[in-house]
């Protein structure tokens, strides 16, 4: 089959494309046949670094990369139950952990996929996993009906799911994004708009009882002000808080949380229901052939994406 491995940290010269054997099935595992896998952030920073590749894959090497596919069932183990040969699935695959999602076929425990809504397509669901789920786990325990929370990045792969998610939970909804895509957040569902070159949110939203913050820095600094005494602040990068910023935020007695996002067929299923009902949509902003899974690396990198990255097969 063919597949796309990495031998060392770097550079998007780095990603071969190869022919390799398909996987052989454990007796809990799925075989996909892949049509479409997503690229995150994560991608790119694991393949440029040793440590990143180390964290996840030891000191095995080629390997291959990638978490998010969608596709239809090849095969599958002896001990599977919930699928069967020729099912359409989509899902977040091993992570953290080897995923090897881009190669034609993926093998996955079946604990990890869903099937896919008949109402979508194969991109769609792709791009419904790990950045879906992010937005689902992070949120689904934190916030309820009538809350106000501030979305930052309401643009981006976890922020436009967060922004549909949040306001499917009842909460108040006001995100951050340049003003070029204020009328896209907006559709999502967002109550208020900030334009983030323009204004600051320090200055204009207070009171709030969740963030849900991508960057740390400054930005969590700054969002620490605008939480109610007893809110919370979840903040997606590694959790190497700044004294400075947990000291502020002990004196303002705001809770400052990290997560790691867990591959589950059981929140696959809550993403596949929302998707069948419409009341959660994927947007695709750019989509690449497999033999250019290379572009889409740099595209992310660039950090001017709205929305999902997604490759073809």
């Amino acid at each position: 089959m063919k597949a796309i491995t990495i031998a060392q940290a770097g550079g998007v010269e780095n990603l071969i494309l190869t022919t390799v054997e398909k996987p052989i099935l454990k007796e809990n595992e799925v075989l996909v046949k892949t049509k479409a896998i997503s690229i995150n952030p994560v991608d790119y920073k694991i393949r440029s670094v040793e440590p990143g590749l180390n964290m996840m894959y030891g000191e095995q090497r080629p390997v291959i990369l990638g978490w998010d596919i969608s596709g239809t069932v090849s095969q599958i183990g002896n001990k599977v139950t919930k699928f069967k040969v020729g099912d359409t699935v989509f899902g977040m695959v091993n992570f953290p952990g080897n995923g090897a999602a881009y190669a034609e076929y993926v093998a996955s425990p079946e604990d990890h996929l869903a099937k896919m809504p008949k109402n979508i397509s194969f991109e769609d669901a792709a791009a419904a996993t790990l950045a879906a789920l992010t937005a689902l786990q992070v949120l689904e325990t934190r916030i309820k009906k009538d809350d106000r929370i501030l979305i930052h990045a309401g643009s981006g792969g976890v922020g436009h799911f967060s922004i549909q998610i949040a306001k499917a939970m009842g909460a108040y909804v006001i995100t951050t994004s340049s003003a070029k895509n204020k009328d896209l957040v907006m559709g999502f569902g967002a109550d208020e708009h900030i334009d983030y070159i323009k204004q600051k949110f320090e200055e204009v939203v207070s009171d709030l009882d969740f963030v849900f913050d991508m960057f740390n820095g400054d930005i969590l600094l700054k969002s620490i002000d605008v939480v109610k005494s007893g809110g919370t602040i979840m903040s997606l990068p590694a959790p190497d808080f700044s004294d400075e910023i947990t000291t502020l935020a002990k004196e303002r007695n705001v809770n400052i949380t990290n997560l790691l996002v867990q591959s589950s067929a059981k929140d696959m299923h809550t993403i596949s229901k929302m998707l069948e009902e419409g009341t959660l949509t994927s947007h695709v902003s750019e989509t690449f052939s497999f033999e250019d899974l290379n572009k889409a690396h740099q595209h992310l990198e660039s950090g001017r994406t709205v929305g999902k990255v997604i490759v073809k097969l």
